[in-house]
């Protein structure tokens, strides 16, 4: 099966550019701007409905793992959105990034695994990692890059997305391996998310064509999703004498600034082997003071430490989840990754 996903919108008819001339990584590179070690990622503000107008493009929201790769003189580095090193968790990424021809690059993106119909698929990914604090690297998994920040000796950050997309579409021009473009969609913005859903992908990214890389939640960049989808840390379990492995509903909290809130609860989306690991660890993790006020003789509280991905249809009144589910546990480096409750959007 071809890796290469497909397109959720294909216009034959846009023009590319050439592929730009490929470099000779031996050839001394000039200290044009210093190469910085890390980029605080852009991350995409949660909205209902896609936007409209001429100034936002569109691409298919990936559900992976968010990364950086560094392309340098000496090496490369993956590094996750929270900032940790993870280049031996994608050694075949990694082997790609060596061949692509570039002196220097940073390279903002998504690691996936993909599924038969191209779509990608969080489990998978979790799975070939290993699972949460696994030990396995990832062979199957691809990139897909959808920024370039740094190139050949020149900070990009300050430039607007339409020259970074335009300078990344000519660097990665008919790559199809472990590394690929994470191609802009056209279209109406309602028609694309209508189509992403049909097709049962997570949903859309729009973007700015005129804003620079900012990092943190500016609003330059927004997630419009089919079924949403967000982390948040588990902090505890009802316990119940009927159901599978003895976890009646998981315990969820979201972040508010620097404080944990409390955010519903889940019981469906885990089997009896799930719920039996989740549970081991969750008693090896109790505590007496809850990391947010709620009482029950059935509950079991933990201490802030394990994080879950979770499928949900909207929320209450009262701020819990609506029609949730257990998709899976995301890696402790990745707490950044937790949502936090003001940035939901506005009914």
């Amino acid at each position: 099966m071809s890796r290469r996903a497909k397109p959720l919108l294909q216009d034959e008819s846009v023009a590319k550019s050439k592929p730009a001339r490929r470099r000779d990584p031996a050839q001394p590179n000039l200290p044009f701007d210093p190469m910085p070690g890390r980029i605080e990622p852009c991350l995409a503000l949660l909205k209902p409905a896609p936007p409209q107008g001429p100034d936002w493009a569109f691409e298919v929201k990936w559900d992976g793992y968010r990364l950086a790769i560094h392309i340098e003189p000496k090496g490369v580095r993956i590094i996750t959105r929270g900032g940790h090193d993870w280049t031996h968790r994608f050694p075949v990424i990694a082997e790609a990034a060596r061949t692509l021809g570039v002196g220097t690059a940073i390279l903002d993106g998504e690691a996936v695994v993909l599924d038969k119909q191209g779509r990608s698929d969080f489990g998978a990914l979790q799975r070939s990692l290993g699972g949460r604090g696994g030990k396995r690297s990832s062979t199957e998994s691809v990139f897909f890059a959808f920024d370039l920040l740094y190139f050949d000796g020149h900070d990009l950050t300050g430039t607007e997305l339409s020259v970074r997309r335009h300078l990344l579409e000519d660097f990665l021009d008919g790559a199809t391996g472990a590394i690929q473009l994470s191609d802009e969609v056209y279209g109406d913005g309602a028609e694309l998310l209508a189509n992403a859903c049909s097709m049962g992908l997570e949903g859309i990214i729009a973007k700015h064509r005129d804003r620079p890389y900012r990092s943190g939640r500016t609003g330059d960049w927004l997630k419009i999703k089919c079924i949403q989808s967000e982390s948040f840390m588990i902090v505890g379990y009802e316990q119940s004498t009927v159901a599978r492995g003895g976890i009646g509903s998981l315990l969820l909290a979201a972040r508010k600034g620097h404080d944990w809130v409390y955010a519903g609860s889940v019981g469906t989306g885990f089997n009896t082997k799930n719920a039996q690991e989740l549970r081991t660890t969750l008693d090896k993790l109790k505590t007496r003071q809850p990391a947010v006020p709620l009482k029950g003789k059935n509950l079991v509280f933990a201490q802030p430490t394990l994080i879950a991905e979770i499928e949900f249809r909207g929320w209450t009144k009262d701020g819990s989840l609506r029609h949730a589910s257990y998709k899976g546990l995301r890696e402790v480096q990745d707490n950044a990754a937790v949502f936090d409750i003001n940035d939901k959007p506005a009914d």
